[in-house]
């Protein structure tokens, strides 16, 4: 079996720009959620194209025993040279994820808890270091890790190419080809390979001086983290292709899944008595090459037509209120093989009565300066007969059921949620100044750093982690008092996050056994007034 190469790259491809570019925006939190997303996307597609990938393998080589098929016996070695060429370039790209995840959070040489955020051990989009910049740019640009990983790429392509290319070139008399037929079986495979490198986009940029510049610098490790694993989509699509040919070479014959859809895609999940819910069910990736008995849809046990793509329809109407669930079942035979795969799930909706409900999109609390955006439904009631008031230092904006509160001051207020003249309910919630932000240099907050890497901060930063709106605060100012080893200490007061003159003529002195400490370090973060104290720092030069 296969999957499409092209039209899912084009896809996989295109979100990763939008994303990259957002994030050059400074679009946050919601980018640094897209890019994980999106990295799970690429693995799910990997897990699906393998579980795929070994029955075909399976069917090739049951065909392989039987005494007609002997003259293609070759094909069983280059199939497993194929597949150790794949695992060899994921094995080193699975290392290189690793290593970013480690060294951008606890740095003890493996990926454990202290990389990511507590009670979220081995969640890829609570990792500590998700935003760090400087272990990608220094990993992979400076030390030439991209590089490394774009000969990768390069060597591994071309050893599958050659691997194909002897099979086709040794047995073609075996296999019925003319030499013609064998240059433009070669030929097509390496022209749909997805996995290659793109040389061109960043030798046409003006400021970047290798693929690997243009691909990683400044971008942080969740921006990486999908990338490489598209690498490895990109690869196992690759790696599909080249053996779906070697099986057709058999006369066995090949299901190209080209087609995808969503596992359960419903008009609704939630009723009100007497309406009615529709829902498509779906194999989640489909073949427009499988014959329709080779599909089955059973919903309650009862089978249900399949129609073009592999869809099937299904409706029902909600009755008696509270949760509902509809039990799943697909059967797909392939034709290869004969072997009959199944998958269970279930489809889940909800009857209910009419209802309201407010909720916060990102907590129960409002913070000053930022968007607070909050969505407000009743069940039953459409959202241009819901009326919204409000009470206490706060306002809100917006129509229908996705609005945006803005806050002026810390205290307390409530949303009031009425409709038809009659209230539907009052909700409170606390109005926060934004937290503290955390003063960094070179991503530390203190600590042992070499004088070279000291030597080139440009200033201090502020930083709010784990705080899910799009906010950046700003050093107004702060204080650094430089004490060279064994002489006496040296005060200066800057103003503003980048060094002044005269702190960057103490900075530029570092030697090792040197220290110098940030102290009043002043902050301003969006909605307040005057400037906040936030942490002091305190780094030893090695």
């Amino acid at each position: 079996m296969s999957i499409p190469k092209e039209p899912r790259q084009l896809m996989i491809n295109i979100m990763y720009l939008v994303l990259t570019a957002l994030l050059a925006l400074n679009v946050s939190a919601e980018v640094m959620n897209a890019f994980f997303t999106l990295d799970e996307g690429n693995t799910e597609s990997i897990n699906t194209v393998d579980a795929q990938l070994e029955a075909t393998v399976k069917g090739v080589k049951e065909l392989l025993k039987e005494p007609a098929k002997r003259k293609f016996q070759a094909i069983g070695p280059a199939i497993d040279d194929v597949r150790s060429t794949v695992v060899d370039f994921n094995k080193c790209v699975d290392d290189l994820r690793n290593e970013l995840i480690d060294k951008s959070g606890d740095g003890n040489g493996s990926v454990d808890a202290g990389d990511f955020k507590e009670g979220h051990e081995g969640e890829l989009k609570y990792i500590r270091g998700k935003k760090n910049k400087d272990v990608t740019t220094r990993i992979l640009v400076e030390e030439k890790r991209g590089e490394e990983l774009k000969q990768k790429v390069i060597e591994t392509r071309d050893a599958l190419i050659a691997a194909y290319t002897t099979l086709l070139e040794n047995n073609a008399d075996s296999f019925g080809l003319s030499q013609e037929q064998v240059q433009s079986r070669i030929q097509s495979i390496a022209n749909e390979m997805p996995f290659t490198i793109d040389d061109e986009s960043w030798q046409e940029s003006e400021d970047k001086n290798s693929w690997s510049d243009y691909k990683f610098r400044q971008m942080p490790v969740a921006a990486v983290l999908p990338l490489l694993s598209q690498m490895q989509s990109n690869l196992k699509s690759s790696e599909a292709g080249m053996i779906n040919s070697m099986a057709e070479l058999t006369g066995g014959r090949i299901v190209e899944f080209d087609q995808f859809f969503p596992v359960v895609q419903a008009d609704r999940s939630y009723v009100v008595g007497g309406e009615s819910i529709s829902a498509k069910i779906s194999v989640g990736t489909y073949s427009s090459s499988l014959d329709p008995e080779n599909v089955k849809v059973y919903v309650n046990g009862s089978s249900i037509p399949v129609g073009a793509g592999g869809v099937a329809e299904y409706s029902i109407t909600g009755s008696g209120a509270g949760q509902k669930t509809v039990p799943l079942r697909v059967e797909v035979t392939n034709p290869l093989t004969g072997e009959v795969s199944e998958g269970e799930g279930e489809f889940v909706y909800e009857v209910g009565s009419r209802s309201v409900a407010v909720a916060a999109d990102k907590m129960n609390v409002f913070y000053i300066g930022v968007d607070n955006p909050v969505t407000i439904s009743a069940s039953g009631v459409s959202s241009n007969d819901v009326r919204v008031s409000t009470t206490g230092p706060i306002s809100i904006k917006g129509g229908g059921s996705n609005r945006v509160v803005n806050a002026s001051s810390p205290g307390t207020a409530k949303i009031n949620v009425s409709a038809g003249g009659k209230s539907l309910g009052s909700f409170d919630f606390r109005v926060k100044r934004i937290p503290n932000p955390e003063a960094r240099l070179s991503g530390k907050n203190g600590g042992t750093m070499g004088s070279g890497e000291f030597k080139a901060q440009g200033g201090v930063g502020a930083f709010l982690d784990d705080f899910d709106f799009d906010a950046v605060c700003q050093v107004s100012g702060f204080n650094l008092v430089y004490v060279p080893k064994r002489q006496d200490a040296i005060p200066v007061q800057n103003p503003g996050a980048r060094y002044g003159d005269a702190a960057r003529r103490v900075v530029n002195q570092a030697k090792p056994g040197d220290i110098y400490y940030y102290e009043n370090v002043r902050a301003k973060c969006p909605g307040d007034t005057a400037t906040r104290k936030i942490n002091s720092m305190v780094f030893k030069i090695q």
